[in-house]
Parts: C-alpha cells; sequence; structure tokens
C-alpha cells in the first residue's frame, strides 16, 4: 500500500502494570492495539477489522484452530514495530482473506 496517514489515541496506560492500550485511525479505520511489558520484550496485538497480527510470543496454529484470521511478527518492540514489519506467519483463515507472508503488518490490519 501507498503512504497512509494516521493519529494515534492512547486509551489507557498503565506505567506501573506496563499496560497500554491505543486506537490508531488510519485512512478511516480503527485498528486497536495491546501492549504488555514482560521480563524479556513485550507482547504486542493489533486487532482491525478483519485480521489481527501480533508478536511472536502467540502460537499461529492455536489461532489458526481457534478459526482466527491472524498473522505474527517478530522482532517488535513498540506499536510501531508491528505496523512496519512482515509478515512471518499466517492463519489459514488470515490466508483466504489475501494475507501473505511478507506483508507489512499496516498493509493487512487495514484490508
Amino acid at each position: 500500500m501507498g503512504f497512509m496517514q494516521f493519529e494515534t489515541k492512547s486509551v489507557f496506560s498503565d506505567p506501573e502494570s506496563g499496560l497500554e492500550v491505543v486506537k490508531i485511525k488510519v485512512n478511516g479505520r480503527i485498528l486497536t492495539g495491546i501492549k504488555m511489558d514482560l521480563a524479556n520484550a513485550p507482547l504486542l496485538i493489533f486487532k482491525g477489522e478483519k485480521v489481527m497480527v501480533g508478536c511472536g510470543y502467540l502460537n499461529v496454529e492455536t489461532l489458526d484452530r481457534m478459526g482466527n484470521a491472524a498473522c505474527i511478527v517478530t522482532g517488535v518492540r513498540e506499536f510501531e514495530d508491528v505496523l512496519n514489519a512482515e509478515i512471518k506467519a499466517v492463519t489459514s483463515k488470515a490466508s483466504e482473506l489475501g494475507v501473505e507472508t511478507g506483508m507489512k503488518g499496516l498493509d493487512v490490519l487495514t484490508l
């Protein structure tokens, strides 16, 4: 996809617990992001209208078995990293929607 403008709004942030929730508006669509700080790397998840994208902590086989349209990215530490990262694994339901490995997180989330 070409250049997209987006605005981020913090919905919830608790530095003590390390939990943060944001909403990002991209071309009229709302994406919800969740970040939880863990010992070695954060857990990051984004939910779009059709597909979710999460970090490597998530198990693509379980997401697939549960019928979720989901993708996995790796090496991410911030919300922006998830949007710019390449998809590494895809569930069958996400594949049916046209998602392929190598796509960028933002492109998948705005399908």
